[in-house]
């Protein structure tokens, strides 16, 4: 096969490039001012007023947010129903334990009434992400706007999501398969200052973790002793038996990092990001410099909501259910 000449190559180059800065063009932080000016103030009070009856809110809708941009990009597609032949996201098994679609729902009626059939739900639930981020005691940014919403949830497709007993390797090549890098990974898993988990997450880490050793040594052991407390053998254990994520489990900081230095983090995904060299300087700026943490966690959060923009879906009339 014969090389092209150079002139084309560099006319092939400049094309991919301008097709690219297009796709980016496409999501601009003005979309709705004229279509639907009051968008980001009802989805802001929708998000505060739930979060005011369920203080579990924030966590839960930016669990939601990265757990749909993961699957097919930013797409909505796990706010979507299992059907009598499809079984979708929400209902696979990592999913199982993300609640408040009704927080999506609830802004989404009110859009409809506001702006009908304008809003995708996709743009709500990024933008709702950044508003608990916000709400929390985190950084605020503008929210590009202009997703479209997918008509295909899989249920199949969430094992395809970063799992809390996921070591640093597959974290990497999880988030690369993705666009993410390691700064994006270490800055993204700082979602962890907000929530709570159950037992099932962790339990792994306290009994027989090895042949050597009975607890995860990268555990502190005092620590470790209190999470054995907390989540006895089944079946002795309460239903909703955990821990939360960081001792500010309501506030986003960087609590987290700081504790993961101290071997108080919660999964075996949080310690392999503390564990090795790659990750932990990341992990140590993060801890000493929580403006330095907000800063590039916008920065991340505006990278993830780039992720599989759909330029061709549709904009749902209820996020349950494709039109």
């Amino acid at each position: 096969m014969a090389a092209l000449p150079l002139k084309n190559v560099c006319t092939t180059i400049l094309a991919f490039l301008a097709l690219a800065w297009l796709s980016q063009a496409e999501l601009d932080a003005h979309y709705y001012d004229h279509s639907c000016p009051q968008l980001e103030k009802i989805i802001k009070e929708t998000v505060l007023n739930a979060s005011k009856h369920d203080p579990k809110v924030p966590a839960r809708i930016l669990r939601m947010f990265f757990h749909d941009c993961f699957i097919r990009g930013c797409d909505a597609s796990i706010l979507l129903d299992s059907t009598p032949t499809s079984k979708a996201e929400k209902d696979g098994p990592p999913n199982i334990s993300v609640r408040s679609f009704y927080v999506i729902d609830q802004a989404k009626a009110k859009l409809e009434k506001e702006c009908p059939h304008i809003v995708s739900c996709a743009d709500i639930l990024t933008i709702a992400a950044r508003d608990v981020v916000t709400l929390s005691g985190g950084p605020s940014w503008e929210v590009l706007k202009g997703r479209k919403d997918g008509r295909v949830s899989k249920a199949s497709d969430t094992r395809n999501l970063p799992a809390p007993t996921s070591n640093l390797k597959q974290l990497i090549q999880s988030f690369a398969s993705r666009g993410l890098d390691v700064k994006d990974l270490v800055t993204l898993s700082g979602g962890h200052t907000l929530g709570f988990s159950h037992c099932s997450s962790f339990e792994a880490r306290l009994r027989n973790f090895s042949l050597l050793h009975d607890i995860d040594p990268n555990l502190d052991s005092e620590f470790a002793q209190n999470l054995k407390k907390k989540c006895p053998k089944k079946p002795f254990r309460a239903h909703n038996a955990g821990h939360f994520l960081d001792s500010t489990a309501s506030v986003f900081d960087n609590d987290y990092y700081k504790r993961l230095l101290a071997g108080k983090g919660l999964f075996i995904s949080d310690q392999a990001i503390v564990g090795d060299y790659r990750t932990r300087w990341i992990v140590e700026a993060f801890a000493k410099d929580q403006n330095l943490f907000f800063n590039q966690f916008i920065a991340s959060m505006l990278k993830l909501g780039n992720l599989g923009v759909l330029k061709h879906g549709e904009v749902r009339r209820d996020c349950r259910v494709v039109n």
